[in-house]
């Protein structure tokens, strides 16, 4: 992932290319191929909003609908560790997704990003899901809820297991005067509409940048690496049981024999029995008398 500036303007940029992070969560995701795509675009899209990201957090964005794809959703950290995971509607099958364009996947819905910080208060914002593609969603987003006029580019291919995701923003007047930012802001938006979904895939990000914004002056900051990375954890987990109490965990395990929580991030399994007990609860439960 890059960000770049254009010298002397107000507007900046995002590039971002993943490999073996989209790669992960298309294993954790055996999906159709459209919702697999839809997840490398939400993928790299988080990806570039991360940049919103100034202090230790997460941060989330989600769609939820009515449509045959209830939920997806996509996660970065300010560390750039990515996961995401979808949901599937019971009761259809995999073929009846093929094709489907993310208003047929969704059907009537929400975007929402959320910002959680590990200290401070929680973010959210939302907007209707009303675009034909969720570049146009995140566009709408930012003309609506910041007022910053904001264009996306988003790709994703599940045969080369690639995703990647461009951004232009132009942010509140302060390097020059109004004309100068529109005048850049024109020429960097149309060019960047030529840019095809081969050059955004298989490009470095220092050619595409030459090749679309050559005649501007762009600077192009250090590259911050991008890997997948899931947050669970037995002791997570552990966490979980004890907020439910004792006597509940161990009811709950005397109907099932064992609890089995499941990471739909990563798929993993953490299982918990009668033996787990005592180092989750610090030793037996006090006998009444």
């Amino acid at each position: 992932m890059h960000r770049f500036l254009f010298d002397d303007t107000d507007l900046r940029g995002e590039v971002a290319t993943l490999g073996d992070s989209y790669s992960q969560v298309l294993v954790n995701n055996p999906f159709p191929e459209s919702v697999q795509t839809l997840l490398g675009e939400f993928l790299a899209a988080a990806s570039l909003l991360s940049g919103r990201l100034k202090f230790d957090g997460i941060l989330t964005l989600q769609a939820r609908g009515e449509g045959p794809l209830p939920l997806i959703m996509a996660e970065c950290s300010n560390n750039k560790e990515l996961r995401a995971v979808a949901q599937l509607a019971e009761g259809v099958d995999h073929s009846e997704y093929q094709g489907l364009s993310l208003p047929q996947l969704l059907g009537k819905g929400v975007l929402a990003i959320i910002v959680e910080p590990e200290q401070g208060q929680r973010y959210q914002g939302i907007v209707p899901l009303d675009a034909d593609n969720l570049a146009g969603c995140l566009e709408h987003y930012f003309e609506q809820s910041e007022q910053l006029k904001t264009r996306f580019w988003l790709q994703a291919d599940v045969a080369s297991k690639t995703a990647a995701g461009m951004m232009l923003q132009a942010m509140p007047e302060q390097t020059c005067d109004t004309s100068k930012n529109q005048e850049t802001w024109e020429t960097a938006e149309a060019v960047a509409a030529t840019l095809t979904a081969d050059e955004q895939l298989g490009l470095d990000h220092q050619t595409l940048l030459f090749r679309l914004f050559h005649e501007l002056q762009v600077r192009m900051f250090e590259a911050e690496p991008v890997r997948f990375h899931c947050r669970c954890s037995r002791e997570a987990s552990e966490r979980a049981l004890v907020s439910l109490g004792r006597q509940e965990v161990e009811s709950l395990i005397a109907e099932q024999e064992q609890i089995i929580i499941d990471c739909q991030f990563c798929n993993q399994q953490y299982r918990f029995g009668n033996e787990d007990l005592d180092s989750m609860f610090g030793g037996s439960p006090k006998q009444l008398h």
